[in-house]
């Protein structure tokens, strides 16, 4: 293989399933520095699972079943703010969403800023120039690692089940930045077949030509949402649609920031059957596994 990758396989004690667990490998770190392992914890303050001080990127591997595999993969990037990972609510309930229509999802831990023992509290009581400066130091990394994680599943299709050319990265808000940096940094060994910025922070992550061969694009947003993201997913469509390359925008009139797949009584609870349609009519999952 042209990278040296590590397949981990942990057996979670409490549901008696192997959890498969992919180290990505960790590049330049720059002048990052952490302190201690990465933790997962409920977070009191945004009132979900979360992943903070993450230093090595990994993956979290779910399969779909074998007679329903649709052979197109997806990897996905929870937000946070570069400080913390929606890990359930942007990650693994996507991912398991994804799986059960054939579709072979990877949720990243992505290298993020170094933290102490509550990244959630930290990003809430840090000025927001600041955090976005610390999130601007750590963004190359991030995409480094999104790069790495398609390069990975291309190099293993035949492993995974997958078709090599059928490989998609889906991510929320500081997420979805990593997601536009991986639209825009690719090269041929790992870009992406499709992407989808889900509200992505683009003030961390600025809108950008695409390239000629850009991959088609989903966009999801909301127009209430409390960051002003809506401003830059509407730039970000525009730019896709000047430059003539394929692009949807679904821009909802309510549903703030961080839905996810949180649901909230309204038409953006059902963002990812919208996304699930638009994948089937560009080809990027067979009709066949509906």
């Amino acid at each position: 293989m042209k990278i040296g990758f590590t397949l981990l396989f942990l057996i979670c004690s409490l549901t008696f399933y192997a959890q498969e667990i992919i180290a990505l490998p960790k590049t330049d770190d720059g002048n990052l520095e952490w302190v201690g392992p990465e933790k997962t914890f409920f977070s009191q303050i945004w009132k979900t699972q979360v992943v903070t001080n993450v230093s090595q990127p990994s993956m979290q591997v779910f399969r779909p079943k074998s007679e329903n595999n649709s052979g197109t993969a997806v990897v996905v990037a929870p937000g946070g703010g570069l400080y913390a990972l929606s890990i359930e609510n942007e990650g693994t309930a996507v991912a398991e969403w994804l799986a059960k229509k054939g579709v072979t999802t990877f949720v990243l831990k992505y290298r993020l800023v170094p933290t102490g023992d509550d990244g959630t509290a930290e990003v809430m009581s840090t000025p927001p120039a600041t955090v976005l400066q610390k999130a601007g130091e750590v963004l190359p990394f991030a995409v480094t690692d999104g790069l790495n994680a398609i390069a990975h599943i291309r190099e293993n299709a035949s492993t995974y089940g997958i078709n090599p050319n059928k490989i998609g990265f889906l991510g929320f808000s500081a997420g979805g930045a990593v997601t536009m940096g991986v639209g825009y940094d690719y090269t041929e060994e790992n870009r992406p077949d499709f992407l989808v910025p889900v509200y992505a922070w683009t003030d961390a992550q600025a809108v950008q030509k695409p390239k000629t061969n850009a991959p088609p694009m989903f966009i999801v947003c909301a127009s209430d949402d409390p960051l002003g993201l809506a401003k830059g997913s509407i730039a970000l469509y525009s730019s896709m649609l000047e430059a003539n390359k394929n692009v949807s925008l679904m821009m909802y009139s309510k549903g703030g920031h961080g839905f996810g797949m949180y649901p909230q009584g309204l038409p953006s609870d059902t963002w990812i059957e919208r996304f699930y349609d638009w994948a089937i009519s560009r080809d990027l999952i067979p009709k066949s596994v509906q």
